[in-house]
């Protein structure tokens, strides 16, 4: 007869080991970080999701030029005058890219599940997720201007040619786990292996999809991802308009202004991982950081919106307003957004796929909701679509911050069959 019972280490060490980070002894000293194998492979994955942004949205901004260059633009004025930065949302959240980008999303988590030393997982994750931002950066700022100058054909060609060039970079020098790759220094090799010995099975596990609907951290997750995504919806879909409305000014006329909260984005997202390793030195618990982070990543933001309806604002104060809003939002990267990492590393590249596409249904739900507050109330429709993003993202946030673990949980540890 065969039950199942778990494998583990004493409970204290488990929870010390997942609850804080890595003994800083095991860290090798002749390892400098940004010159090792795991950070260059968190720089081709930010140079990865660099591409994957400036192709996504140079279909947006190509799509424009065809429609204008066949001469119906009349049939598209009301469709496309939200189109560039609809879809150049750059947190990944147009509605037309959310199948792809969260098997993409999965498939770079199975890398950290291998490649991400706990005491090193926001910074490396955080690194390889802010190309994206990079890269809607790039593109807002640059896809017009090739568009006007070289013809809209130049931005598949330019962007589409570097992405083909990148695959075969990716092909030679990323590889499932350090011990297959072959240029890995020994010393390197065997501080990533030794840190996750503990998470990491030599057999493949099941999904445990019956634990997994009974698991309120997941549910934490998923639901915190859906608050957050509906706030980067309306920041991204809604901030030109919102600009245009109020101040009678065009800000798509202007590329680096519209480009501009994206590079913000960029730098916070960098520095959020840096911050929340940075915190896991100073004995902070895992679980603290990553609520932190989750924290930065939502409420500041959904406050200084509210703000904006019931304040009587100049431009720049508006607009300083709104890009330290977008800029923050990025801090979620070192949070929710990491977090399956923590509580399922056997299973976290499912999990974050399937966590992602849960929250990209806000970039869906959003804007029709949104559209259809504006449309009935023209005098107070802003202050409604801000109120009620508040509503969503406070009680998303609030359930996470209740219920959100960074311990693996029961189900995603080793399991093997006994006999008795």
């Amino acid at each position: 007869m065969a039950t199942m019972t778990e494998l583990s280490p004493t409970a204290g060490k488990t929870k010390h080991s997942q609850d804080t980070r890595v003994d800083e002894s095991l860290v090798p000293k002749k390892v400098l970080s940004f010159r090792s194998t795991r950070y260059g492979i968190a720089f081709i994955t930010h140079f990865c999701n660099f591409i994957l942004m400036t192709q996504y949205a140079a279909i947006n901004i190509s799509m424009v030029a065809m429609v204008n260059g066949t001469n119906r633009q009349s049939q598209f004025n009301g469709s496309t005058e939200s189109l560039p930065l609809d879809a150049l949302g750059g947190s990944n959240d147009a509605p037309n890219s959310l199948p792809a980008e969260g098997s993409i999303f999965g498939g770079q988590h199975a890398l950290w599940e291998r490649w991400g030393p706990p005491c090193e997982r926001s910074r490396l994750c955080t690194l390889a997720l802010s190309g994206m931002m990079l890269g809607t950066f790039t593109i807002i700022l640059l896809g017009g201007i090739i568009s006007q100058t070289l013809g809209w054909p130049f931005v598949f060609y330019i962007f589409g040619g570097i992405g083909c060039v990148y695959c075969l970079l990716w092909f030679v020098l990323v590889y499932d786990d350090p011990v297959s790759h072959p240029w890995i220094s020994v010393t390197e090799k065997e501080y990533i292996v030794s840190s996750l010995a503990q998470q990491l099975s030599p057999r493949k596990q099941p999904l445990p999809f019956k634990a997994m609907l009974r698991s309120l951290p997941l549910y934490a997750i998923c639901l915190c991802s859906f608050s957050h995504q509906w706030l980067v919806t309306i920041l991204i879909v809604y901030m030109p308009t919102y600009i245009s409305s109020v101040f009678n000014v065009n800000v798509r006329d202007n590329g680096f202004l519209s480009a501009f909260p994206f590079i913000i984005s960029w730098v916070t997202g960098i520095l959020g991982g840096q911050l929340a390793d940075f915190l896991l030195t100073k004995n902070f618990r895992l679980v603290t950081v990553r609520k932190i982070a989750t924290f930065l990543g939502n409420f500041p933001s959904s406050v200084l919106l509210v703000a904006l309806t019931y304040l009587t604002l100049d431009y720049v104060t508006t607009m300083t307003l709104l890009i330290v809003s977008c800029g923050l939002t990025p801090f979620c990267q070192s949070g929710i957004y990491i977090n399956a990492l923590d509580i399922a590393p056997r299973h976290s590249s499912f999990l974050m796929g399937a966590s992602r596409e849960f929250g990209y249904t806000a970039a869906v739900v959003a804007p029709t909701i949104s559209g259809f507050l504006l449309s009935q109330d023209p005098e107070f429709g802003w202050r409604n679509v801000f109120l009620l993003l508040f509503a969503i993202n406070l009680s998303g946030l609030i359930f996470y911050l209740i219920f959100g673990d960074a311990v693996v949980q029961d189900w995603a540890k080793d399991r093997k069959l006994t006999r008795l």
